[in-house]
């Protein structure tokens, strides 16, 4: 049971928020229960939403590591809920079930480029409580990524730094949506929706 409610959209008041929060249903699916609930201040989650589309959607890293990364990080975190959202941003940005699946065992997974491989092997570490990044995975990722590209990576890693402790805490609902794929993809490694399940 979530602490707070997320929002309905009819009580939202705000237009550009409003039309933010159709842009999520129409290419996710579904409005996320995590910017629902935050809408409670609208200059919360209108700071959340361009950073959220700054750092997973501009630059030139690839659409589908970040989102690879982000499910990492949140795999290493333990957030449930991000796992789900994840799996399902990893899916709609090309990787197939089998790939995001194989993110438990990457690092000997055929599926996964030697530049993919240092990216989510940062993501589990700094994912980590303590974070446990060294000078030895930045070595492994500037032989890939140049500076901007490695702002990037980080930048997914710390976002989800901040909606896996938000989720977590406020146990955020998950959306059936999300539910089905990650019980599609992730569900055969052990996830689960624990106290996101409503």
């Amino acid at each position: 049971m979530p602490h707070l409610q997320p929002v309905p959209l009819s009580d939202v008041a705000e237009d550009d928020i409003r039309e933010r929060f159709e842009h999520y249903r129409k290419t996710r699916g579904f409005t996320p229960n995590s910017i629902m609930t935050m809408v409670r201040r609208p200059n919360i989650v209108r700071a959340f939403m361009a950073l959220n589309q700054a750092v997973l959607y501009e630059g030139t890293v690839p659409t589908e590591t970040k989102m690879l990364v982000s499910l990492a990080s949140s795999y290493a975190s333990g957030c449930l809920y991000c796992q789900s959202h994840m799996a399902n941003l990893s899916s709609i940005y090309q990787a197939s079930d089998e790939k995001i699946a194989a993110l438990w065992n990457f690092e000997e997974s055929a599926l996964f480029s030697p530049a993919e491989r240092a990216a989510i092997r940062l993501a589990l570490k700094a994912g980590a409580q303590p974070n446990e990044a060294s000078q030895e995975d930045f070595d492994a990722l500037k032989q890939h990524y140049d500076d901007g590209e490695i702002v990037e990576i980080v930048a997914s890693i710390a976002l989800f730094g901040y909606l896996n402790r938000w989720n977590d805490t406020m146990a955020t609902t998950l959306e059936p949506l999300a539910v089905q794929v990650a019980e599609r993809a992730i569900g055969p490694v052990g996830w689960e929706a624990g106290k996101h399940g409503g």
